[in-house]
């Protein structure tokens, strides 16, 4: 299970002030929005643009994002946007193996929704890097750019990786059946079981060049063995290299879980691509 959660896998102000008086702030008003024939919930603090989207990995819901949120707002003061994938939090179920494009075009269709088009910075956690590699392919214009959080990257998986995962999945597949059923175990499973045709299809994804992204990756990675761990961290730098507008960032000390473990790396990084994106807007606040 918890390979399927890593696999569905990723300035100019100081600490203290980014952290000052983080409760004050506006809570999200949750949205039931029909997509797609289902009802997906986004949370939404008001502010200003760029708005700030944050997905979370596999088996995860919007509240991953919570102690992120009063920072963020507090040191940006623009709107926020989370959301309860398929399945997860106060979103609808929908039956069947996961479906990337399915996803993605939750996301869109939400976002264009909430009139959310344009200026958006993208924050994708592990499995959600998918989501918004698909999302950025369909969408480049309406994104000023990204910020990826130990995030699947096309370059990880190889055909022989993919081939080597699923036959591991099939015991897992097999052990999930027979768990109790909750949300996350039942994302999981049908994370697993559209496994591979879901990642021959995203390795052959790229991402646009116009749309820059800052990818952190966690020192400790999502991965026990010495293969996939090498594996994770040349794909990430081969991601990172691929074009001048990207840049890596080792959050050191770091789990998977670098939200709860380094957070202020994420803000930093989300500060950074709103100066990129608009250069009189990242100063401290």
């Amino acid at each position: 299970m918890v390979r399927l959660l890593a696999l569905g896998i990723l300035l100019s102000f100081s600490i203290p002030t980014l952290y000052a008086n983080a409760g004050a702030r506006i809570p999200p008003e949750t949205r039931m929005l029909q997509v797609n024939g289902h009802r997906i919930a986004f949370h939404v603090t008001p502010g200003h643009s760029p708005t700030i989207v944050l997905d979370a990995g596999g088996g995860l819901d919007s509240t991953y994002w919570t102690s992120l949120l009063p920072a963020l707002s507090r040191s940006t003061g623009s709107k926020i946007i989370t959301y309860d994938r398929a399945g997860m939090g106060a979103s609808e179920a929908v039956s069947g193996p996961w479906s990337l494009h399915g996803a993605e075009r939750d996301l869109a269709d939400g976002l264009r929704r909430l009139g959310a088009t344009h200026d958006v910075i993208l924050v994708a956690h592990s499995m959600a890097g998918e989501i918004a590699t698909a999302f950025a392919e369909r969408h480049p214009q309406w994104l000023a750019g990204a910020v990826f959080v130990d995030a699947s990257v096309p370059q990880f998986y190889t055909p022989e990786e993919v081939q080597r995962v699923t036959a591991e999945n099939k015991a897992m597949i097999s052990a999930l059946t027979h768990a109790p059923s909750t949300p996350a175990t039942r994302q999981l499973l049908a994370y697993a079981e559209s496994f591979d045709a879901t990642s021959r299809t995203f390795h052959d994804m790229k991402w646009p060049a116009s749309v820059p992204v800052i990818a952190i990756v966690s020192q400790k990675t999502p991965f026990d063995s010495p293969q996939d761990v090498s594996l994770w961290k040349r794909a990430q730098a081969r991601f990172a290299n691929a074009a001048s507008n990207r840049k890596l960032l080792i959050a050191h000390g770091s789990s998977h879980d670098i939200a709860h473990d380094k957070p202020a790396i994420i803000l930093r990084a989300i500060h950074e691509m709103i100066a990129r994106a608009r250069p009189n807007a990242g100063g401290a606040h």
